[in-house]
């Protein structure tokens, strides 16, 4: 069924990209725009850290830059792997902007920019992905959240096979680090 399902979505969306590039159809790149942004937003949101500013920004640029090269696109995988190509490629080069950029102007712009608090007691999952290197964010999220396989990852993100291994896990031994630091100190608040 979910074969089925999967090839149907993307008869829709080849008969919806045909549509827009033929005559530049409004309503079919719209109809395109809803099935596919809320899963990518979802994408960007979790590796952007969770800023929405930034998310958002990184989504629009998507859509952009997936117009421009819609044409060229060849179907050898799925619209949505496709556009979370363009997004991870986006928020790759987000990741390499601000690595420019001077160690005060970082650390203040990610305490604006996070919604990490200093209050390590309300320290939830998604605040310890968010706190995770960028590479390491990237494939917990990417293997994680949405189930792309390790070869698949590597492709994406242009590293090796095993490089998304040990990143994953040490992604993982992170958070479940982070999440026993606040486990213990709330226990121990309650003592």
């Amino acid at each position: 069924m979910k074969i089925l399902s999967r090839y149907l979505a993307n008869l829709a969306d080849r008969r919806l990209v045909s549509n827009f590039l033929a005559r530049r159809d409004e309503p079919s790149f719209r109809e395109l725009y809803h099935r596919h942004t809320p899963a990518l937003y979802q994408l960007v949101l979790r590796l952007a850290g969770w800023n929405v500013h930034e998310a958002e920004e990184i989504v629009q640029d998507t859509w952009m830059r997936a117009i421009e090269a819609l044409d060229g696109f060849r179907w050898e995988s799925s619209l949505r792997t496709w556009l979370s190509g363009i997004a991870i490629n986006r928020c790759r080069e987000l990741y390499r902007q601000r690595a420019r950029q001077s160690h005060e102007v970082m650390v203040e712009q990610l305490a604006q920019e996070t919604s990490i608090t200093e209050n390590f007691e309300r320290l939830d999952l998604e605040q310890a992905i968010a706190a995770l290197p960028n590479g390491y964010r990237q494939v917990l999220v990417l293997h994680d959240v949405e189930g792309y396989t390790h070869e698949e990852i590597s492709r994406m993100l242009e590293i090796e096979v095993g490089t998304s291994k040990s990143q994953l896990a040490r992604a993982r031994s992170s958070v479940r680090e982070a999440l026993q630091v606040v486990a213990t100190k709330s226990a121990n608040r309650r003592i």
